[in-house]
């Protein structure tokens, strides 16, 4: 069974958890949490400043996560954008 097969049939919060706990490592998880909050704050508008006060992100990682949702496949953007809350 492949990764991506694996976690699109996980149904619930405490299934993912405990999957990933058993997966990666505390820090691997910490890395992810992090880069989502990033990507999370650059596409409300946060400028890079802000997101590494708010944070204390490397700007390696900032950058990267950056280099993402401009460039890349739309993963950030395409599952984020939908869970923000909208400013209206």
């Amino acid at each position: 069974m492949k990764l991506y097969d694996v976690l699109a049939n996980i149904t619930n919060k405490e299934d993912f958890a405990r999957l990933f706990e058993d997966l990666c490592t505390y820090q691997e998880i910490e890395n992810m949490e992090q880069r989502i909050e990033c990507a999370q704050l650059l596409l409300s508008g946060e400028t890079y400043n802000q997101v590494i006060e708010q944070t204390d992100v490397s700007s390696a990682t900032l950058s990267r996560v950056s280099r993402c949702i401009r460039h890349g496949s739309g993963g950030y953007s395409d599952v984020l954008k939908n869970m923000m809350p909208n400013d209206n």
